[in-house]
């Protein structure tokens, strides 16, 4: 009986753009979340794991999120 479900695979048929989005949203996500996470843990360290104070953490996060803005950005906006 379950046998007349079945229908057979054929490859390429499938519509893949929705799949496309998919993984890029999420890659995305995971790109910018992981850097948000560095920087709020670079920020919590320093501020009271370090006897730097507020300041001094708060430079070392701004200094982290621009680094990892400039790493992380698409570079094929550009015009390439």
């Amino acid at each position: 009986m379950a046998e007349q479900h079945v229908q057979a695979y054929e490859h390429g048929d499938m519509d893949i753009q929705a799949h496309q989005a998919s993984f890029h949203a999420f890659m995305l996500m995971a790109k910018w979340g992981s850097l948000h996470v560095a920087t709020l843990l670079v920020f919590l360290v320093m501020w009271f794991c370090t006897s730097a104070g507020f300041i001094p953490a708060l430079i070392a996060a701004v200094v982290v999120a621009v680094l990892g803005n400039l790493a992380l950005r698409d570079r094929t906006a550009a015009g390439h």
